[in-house]
């Protein structure tokens, strides 16, 4: 069991984790005037592929092609390759009979192998044969063969094969229900394989909805308890993830084809990985949701904005360690890929310019705050309520019930208006008194509305005045300066259409006549010899019209 427990835990480690380029050491040796080296036609550049080119060769019955995964003289006569055949033979035979190799995504895939196992640089354990009531390991040496280093079988294996006695490794005695092979096992393998795997399932999903139907008979609220909500996330995810541990437990147990069980355990990592994935999100959303809800019950509008940036990132995050771990499952190398991308990181960079923009744009956006959601404002020439900060942009829902999408690039460096954060409204009218007004009613007039102003809870008590401010083209100005103390626009208009009623009653009241919009006109008759035989006391005629 803890053999189990260490290569599962070895594959979660190693399942989709590659280096992004080659180490120093090899970019140092390489030589661009260096002859090309053909691949290796059995793909034994790295103790993982090694592996699975030896399983495929066993499970086609292909022994002399397996044969070549031994570590064995380079000139080969008929009774070598004989002698090679039968040990690839006793190989399938053991593993069948409770042998083991290390999970697919448990194998190095390095050309170098693993470094950290304690094993001579050229040596690597990939399994175990047992042989009695013994264990024996399984290792692979790295040789150079045809100018090219790949692994095979080492001969301290090949020894341990050959001293094997004959009962070990005969085949069992055909029943009279001839077996049907697929894929190169017996079908009843696979299907009990099969059935282990989805028995492990089917129990531990049961036992978590039976776990979680308790706990909401248990929990007044469940839906407001976050003990509740985590559990509701996590449970589903992770009986899925416990099954494939317990598969991996039985899968080794049992004594089926080593080409089912590996095949299997190959692809039950990549469900593993998946369930960690699925995991993840589930809990991002179940702590998103909780916060965002707390937040928004404490009015922290712009954390709402923070804790949606994050859930997007961490699920991007995870989706693309889910791609990667599937990839390594089907066997496509994503070294190369990684690598590729620090070639083209340069034209990437060119061509995502306003995307990475964008990306630094909110950034500036969460960091600073200028708005947050909820926020009435205007930037540029857009007005309007903030309804959500993107990764990429900001959405403002406009007066007209119309979206605007403003990239963040372009939205952090317009200017921006927030009228969400004013937190008292300018009283700022200009009276117009009628011309005709006396000097002692205009400032009866300024008298009366600083009363007014005065006299009002809502106007700010910090030097309200009323000013004879001008001689306007058509009236007499009274400027106001006052600050109405709300912080909502529309309790605001409120307070201001009580201000300008009572300074109008108060007007009214003093018989002080407010000016109506008028012009007067001067007629000026610019022909000298008309002028000069009228009366010279009366040299232009005034219209007054109002």
């Amino acid at each position: 069991m803890a053999r189990t427990i260490r290569h599962f835990l070895l594959l979660l480690f190693l399942v989709g984790l590659t280096p992004a380029i080659a180490p120093a050491q090899e970019a140092a040796t390489s030589n661009s005037t260096a002859p090309t080296v053909a691949p290796d036609p059995f793909g034994r550049e790295t103790p993982r592929s090694s592996v699975t080119g030896l399983i495929e060769a066993l499970a086609k019955r292909d022994y002399a092609r397996a044969a070549n995964y031994f570590d064995l003289p380079v000139q080969q006569d008929a009774r070598v390759l004989d002698g090679a055949s039968e040990l690839a033979r006793r190989l399938q035979r053991l593993l069948d009979s409770g042998g083991s190799l290390t999970p697919f995504a448990g194998l190095s895939n390095e050309p170098g192998g693993r470094i950290d196992d304690n094993l001579p640089v050229d040596r690597e354990l990939i399994g175990d044969l047992r042989i009695g009531e013994g264990e024996a390991p399984i290792t692979l040496v790295q040789r150079e063969v045809d100018g090219r280093r790949v692994w095979q079988i080492s001969h301290d294996t090949i020894r341990r094969l050959m001293t094997v006695p004959a009962t070990h490794v005969t085949p069992p005695p055909t029943s009279t229900v001839p077996s049907v092979n697929v894929a190169g096992a017996p079908v009843e393998d696979w299907g009990l394989l099969a059935g282990v795997a989805a028995l492990s399932f089917v129990v531990l999903r049961l036992l978590a909805t039976l776990a979680l139907t308790l706990m909401r008979r248990g929990i007044s609220d469940p839906d407001s308890s976050g003990v509740y909500r985590f559990f509701h996330a996590a449970l589903p995810p992770l009986s899925l993830f416990i099954a494939v541990i317990a598969f991996y437990g039985w899968a080794e147990r049992l004594e089926v084809a080593i080409v089912a069980r590996q095949t299997l355990l190959r692809y039950a990592g990549g469900v593993a990985a998946i369930a960690l994935v699925w995991f993840g999100l589930r809990l991002v959303d179940a702590i998103a949701d909780v916060t965002i809800a707390r937040m928004t019950r404490r009015a922290r509008r712009q954390a709402v904005s923070v804790v949606t940036l994050l859930r997007r990132a961490a699920k991007i995050l995870l989706l693309v360690f889910s791609i990667v771990a599937v990839l390594d499952t089907f066997g496509i190398d994503v070294t190369t890929g990684i690598a590729a991308l620090g070639i083209g990181g340069i034209a990437l960079a060119l061509g995502a310019q306003k995307t990475v923009e964008n990306l630094v744009g909110s950034v500036t956006v969460i960091a600073d705050r200028p708005v947050q959601v909820g926020d009435f404002c205007r930037v540029g020439d857009v007005v309007g309520t903030v309804e959500d900060v993107g990764i990429r942009s900001t959405r403002i829902r406009t007066n007209d019930r119309t979206i605007v999408t403003i990239p963040n690039g372009d939205f952090s460096s317009r200017q921006i208006e927030n009228y969400a954060k004013r937190d008292r409204f300018l009283f700022n009218p200009v009276i117009r008194l009628d011309y005709g007004t006396p000097a002692e009613k205009i400032r009866e007039a300024v008298r009366i509305i600083e009363q007014v102003l005065k006299s009002h809870d809502k106007v700010l008590q910090d030097g309200p005045r009323a000013r004879f401010a001008s001689f306007g083209e058509s009236a007499l100005e009274v400027e106001i300066f006052a600050y109405i103390n709300l912080g909502d626009f529309g309790e605001s208009t409120v307070v201001r259409q009580e201000l300008l009623l009572s300074i109008y009653e108060g007007l009214s009241g003093a018989d002080i006549r407010l000016a109506v919009p008028a012009r007067r006109l001067f007629f000026v008759n610019d022909n000298a010899e008309e002028a000069s035989s009228d009366d010279p006391a009366v040299p232009s005629a005034e219209l007054d019209r109002s």
